[in-house]
């Protein structure tokens, strides 16, 4: 009888850390799954920042092309400038 008990308590245990490890298992793929979405949800968040500043980029880098041309257009108004400048100063000094 002792034996009968022994093996029932043993099958008791055996079923017990089963169900344990079944349970702990469900647990840790819950939380890996968890783990995945915000590592998800994160990347993303990332993926859309980099995108914005692409964008904020292209807008600069246009800004930055008509500054360059407007510049380039005030410089040859310059030189226009100094020229007539050069001249009237030639004139008043002949005068």
């Amino acid at each position: 009888m002792d034996l009968q008990w022994g093996f029932l308590i043993a099958i008791a245990g055996l079923l017990l850390s089963y169900l344990t490890y079944q349970f702990n298992k469900q647990k840790e793929t819950k939380t890996d799954t968890r783990q995945d979405a915000e590592i998800k949800a994160q990347l993303n968040y990332i993926s859309k920042g980099v995108d914005e500043i692409r964008l904020d980029q292209k807008a600069s880098d246009r800004k930055i092309g008509e500054l360059s041309i407007q510049v380039a257009k005030i410089d040859e108004s310059n030189k226009s400038l100094h020229k007539r400048v050069d001249s009237l100063e030639k004139e008043r000094k002949a005068d």
